[in-house]
């Protein structure tokens, strides 16, 4: 479960916990894990690192490795709209990195697990699908743009990872606007539903939770943008999360078998 420390992610990693399963949980820094205290003794431990670091991250998927095969992987972590283009280490755009890169490179580098819950949002379908800028390096800065269409590729490689993976059950999940740090005290939405869909996904033996390619609000499939489930869209976009993270996810014969 990426992004433990608070917000839908801590929700989500509680129920699990109090319903019995085991849970790795997750913090950006050794500071932020402090806030896991409470759970600590009931998890299967905590691994950390810093998803806007393309380093930290792939130290992170070893990490997780290290436990041995996960069940279900939540990646839950995100940010949120920024003022400004707010750079990596590596020079990409905050935004894409923890909301797109990072979940990238983790499903690459991480074992393959039986479930992949990526956390969407209903603003993806007002996001463009044009790919040629998606590190906002030559349009001048648009935070909500930019949200939105992180949202959108997240939810295309969902769909892309249960197209080449059909032996994992992966699928996206919009939470609603809800209260948490990131959607603000006014936010009209449940933080109990906020949650549910993507615990549900990772546990339940619901036949209709045993679906993949799908997208879904409140534990109903909902349409997702047309892009999502276009498989030319799926293939440029990996094509590129390829070229800016160095890590192909699909690759080639791969694609050719089906695999």
């Amino acid at each position: 479960m990426t992004g433990s420390t608070d917000g839908l992610g801590l929700a989500a990693a509680r129920t699990l916990l109090n319903e019995g399963h085991e849970v790795l949980l997750h913090a950006r820094s050794r500071e932020r894990a402090a806030a896991l205290d409470g759970l600590a003794p009931q998890a299967a431990g905590i691994v950390i690192g810093d998803l806007s670091s393309a380093a930290a991250t792939r130290d992170l998927a070893w990490q997780v490795n290290a436990h041995g095969r996960m069940d279900a992987i939540i990646h839950n972590a995100g940010v949120y709209v920024s003022p400004g283009r707010v750079a990596t280490a590596e020079g990409h755009s905050r935004t894409l990195a923890v909301n797109v890169l990072a979940p990238y490179l983790l499903t690459a580098l991480i074992e393959r697990p039986a479930r992949l819950i990526y956390i969407s949002s209903g603003m993806h379908h007002g996001a463009g699908g044009d790919l040629r800028d998606i590190d906002w390096t030559a349009r001048r800065w648009n935070a909500g743009a930019a949200y939105s269409e992180s949202k959108l590729y997240v939810s295309a490689l969902a769909a892309s990872v249960a197209r080449h993976w059909p032996a994992v059950l992966s699928n996206s999940v919009d939470p609603g606007w809800v209260p948490t740090k990131m959607g603000g005290a006014g936010a009209p939405g449940d933080l109990a539903m906020g949650h549910d869909t993507q615990r549900w996904l990772a546990v339940s033996d619901d036949p209709a939770a045993l679906v993949s390619g799908k997208y879904f609000h409140h534990r109903r499939q909902r349409s997702p943008a047309p892009e999502v489930t276009d498989t030319d869209f799926q293939d440029r976009l990996t094509d590129r999360l390829a070229g800016l993270t160095g890590t192909t996810l699909f690759p080639r014969n791969e694609r050719a078998a089906g695999a």
